[in-house]
């Protein structure tokens, strides 16, 4: 796959005649830097922009937060939103922050590891401006929680908002909250949101 889309109006979504391998979507990906990209269950691939300057100096900051608590905790591994999953339907997404059990993880090859392994157990999806915030929801509860993420957040910097999902429950919604807890797969982790909305 030789196509570069660096000229093409994003986001775009490419129907193709059949659907790439993963090895062929990561390659795609790399020839295609620094777009994100990710696969539908459908087979269809995502073509997305990066992300703007404010979510991209959040995300960082979220991300150092969460590595440091990880690394501390000593259950788990954390992953950039750079990361591709390979969901039990199909799909290859990358959240903007991941986690995954130890013992999960080290199950894998080594080769399953260099390539998009397994669906995370805890996922943070970060709402930027572009972002339809219906799409997002419609992907935490739709992809994640169906293919067996344990706890989902979504952060909304604009609204201040974070929204908790698990599955087989409602979401709850926090506004203006000063901090959130982690529970499941991440209990002990506590995010203080002052530090994310800066």
């Amino acid at each position: 796959m030789d196509l570069v889309l660096s000229s093409l109006p994003l986001p775009i979504r490419l129907k193709l005649e059949r659907p790439v391998s993963d090895a062929q979507l990561m390659q795609f990906s790399s020839r295609n830097r620094p777009l994100r990209m990710e696969r539908e269950a459908s087979g269809e691939i995502l073509v997305m922009t990066p992300t703007g300057n404010r979510t991209g100096m959040i995300n960082l900051r979220l991300g150092r937060l969460f590595d440091e608590w990880t690394e501390a905790d000593g259950r788990g591994f954390g992953f950039d939103s750079s990361t591709g999953f390979r969901l039990p339907n199909g799909a290859v997404r990358s959240p903007d922050l991941a986690w995954v059990a130890k013992e999960r993880w080290n199950a894998l090859t080594y080769e399953e590891q260099e390539g998009f392994g397994l669906c995370p157990d805890f996922v943070i999806e970060l709402a930027s401006p572009s972002d339809r915030l219906a799409d997002v929801r419609k992907k935490i509860a739709e992809e994640w929680i169906v293919n067996g993420v344990e706890l989902a957040w979504l952060l909304d910097p604009q609204r201040k908002v974070v929204e908790v999902y698990r599955p087989g429950e409602e979401p709850e919604i926090h506004e203006q909250p000063t901090s959130v807890q982690g529970d499941g797969p991440v209990s002990g982790f506590e995010l203080v949101m002052a530090r994310i909305w800066g």
